[in-house]
């Protein structure tokens, strides 16, 4: 008899215990089912996607040597502007310079033949006024 007990309850630890696997399982398939399905998708996507990012990055790689050469150009080009700038700072300096002097030379030039006339003004007024030379 107590074997008969023991076996009747070994019984319906195993209908507890199957009853509470086969939902178990049953979920267990579903995930399985799923990831095959996403394992599948994934298959068929990634190379696609693998060839698109080579793409983008072989096109990334040409933009950033275009941009780097064309950042050497503009380089060149700003000294050779630089260049011509301190240029034309130089010639503008140079005639500045070379104005003020001229004007200065002017200046003294005039005032030379201003005083200049004005001794013959007034040595021809004290000698009788002839502006000619003759006496």
């Amino acid at each position: 008899m107590i074997i008969e007990i023991a076996v009747a309850a070994v019984a319906v630890a195993f209908v507890v215990l199957v009853g509470f696997l086969i939902p178990a399982l049953i979920e267990l398939k579903k995930t399985v089912a799923e990831s095959q399905r996403l394992i599948a998708h994934l298959d068929a996507e990634v190379p696609g996607l693998v060839k698109e990012v080579r793409v983008v990055a072989e096109n990334l790689s040409a933009v950033t040597t275009e941009a780097r050469d064309s950042v050497e150009h503009a380089s060149t080009l700003l000294h050779a502007v630089g260049e011509v700038g301190e240029s034309v700072h130089q010639v503008h300096q140079a005639m500045r310079g070379k104005g003020t002097t001229f004007l200065v030379n002017l200046a003294s030039m005039l005032a030379g033949v201003k005083a200049a006339s004005n001794v013959l003004k007034q040595r021809a007024h004290k000698e009788g006024g002839n502006t000619d030379g003759q006496r």
